[in-house]
């Protein structure tokens, strides 16, 4: 491993991110080629926490684009702040009525500079004195039109405002993409971006994971939490936990003073790792029995 591949990776493990080389590899890439990185896995792997480690790291700022069905540009890009656009004009009426057209075209440059601007996810992260990061989050849940857009923002990393003009990128963001791939992402983004796929962690990384990020958790009880979820991640339930479930029972436990799994406690906590009515109505008390016997609890 690359020295600088081996000390991001340190320094990851430090803020409580566990990484393997492909993950470090994949963002030390991204930051150094100025490239976006996508980020594709199921839900609960790790994919957004990447983007919040990094700002950590870069101690920058974590600008957030939440993506949903119907995100449109003036949401994502800005908006003009009309409320103050309009009390500006009333302040201007009077000194505008019987002037010169020249103090009402003055007028309209006023209410159309930067300091009425409302400046959203996408232009905040490329009007920024330093590089900040950029998560655009779950971007598959947005529709192919924003998509389009946003291809054309990350290929130059500047915007075109019709009022103000262009306005480019003095520093690029990092910016990371995710995706829980509910939706195919078109070929064009994936093109622009590097990639990376992460899967659900092995078992060892996983007890790794919930040592790190629990305090005052066992050796014995992180790795019988482990066996059971990897357990019920095998049984392909339709919402599989993933480690952010994991740790949600994990502090559940911890909370109760609970040192060891048992048929009982399990059944009373699993609304912390199985977060689907119908895949709690498939677990049976002999499936808990099954799966704390090959955790060794009981």
């Amino acid at each position: 491993m690359r020295p600088e591949i081996r000390a991001l990776q340190e320094a990851m493990r430090r803020a409580d991110y566990i990484a393997e080389p492909s993950i470090v590899t994949a963002v030390h890439l991204a930051r150094a080629m100025e490239k976006p990185l996508l980020v594709e896995g199921d839900a609960g792997v790790g994919k957004t926490e990447i983007a919040k480690v990094m700002a950590t790291l870069m101690q920058t700022e974590l600008i957030r684009l939440q993506c949903y069905e119907g995100l449109d540009v003036n949401t994502a890009l800005y908006e003009w702040n009309y409320q103050k656009q309009l009390l500006r004009l009333r302040m201007g009426a009077d000194e505008a009525e019987g002037a010169p057209d020249t103090r009402a075209d003055h007028l309209e440059g006023v209410i159309f500079g930067r300091r009425y601007l409302l400046e959203r996810p996408l232009l905040r992260a490329i009007t920024r004195d330093t590089p900040p990061v950029l998560l655009i989050d779950e971007i598959d849940r947005a529709d192919e039109g924003f998509e389009a857009f946003l291809l054309e923002v990350l290929s130059d990393f500047q915007v075109t405002i019709p009022e103000l003009g262009t306005i480019r990128a003095t520093h690029r963001p990092l910016v990371v993409l995710t995706s829980n791939r509910s939706r195919e992402i078109g070929d064009a983004l994936r093109r622009r971006c590097l990639y990376l796929y992460i899967e659900h962690p092995t078992f060892a990384k996983e007890v790794e994971i919930i040592r790190a990020k629990v305090p005052g958790i066992s050796d014995a009880l992180a790795a019988q939490i482990t066996h059971v979820v990897q357990g019920l991640r095998a049984r392909r339930l339709m919402k599989p936990p993933g480690v952010a479930e994991t740790l949600d029972w994990a502090r559940a436990l911890v909370t109760l003073h609970q040192d060891h799994l048992d048929a009982d406690i399990v059944s009373e906590t699993l609304g912390c790792v199985v977060k689907d009515q119908h895949d709690i109505s498939l677990l049976h008390a002999e499936d808990i029995e099954t799966l704390l016997a090959g955790a060794g609890a009981g």
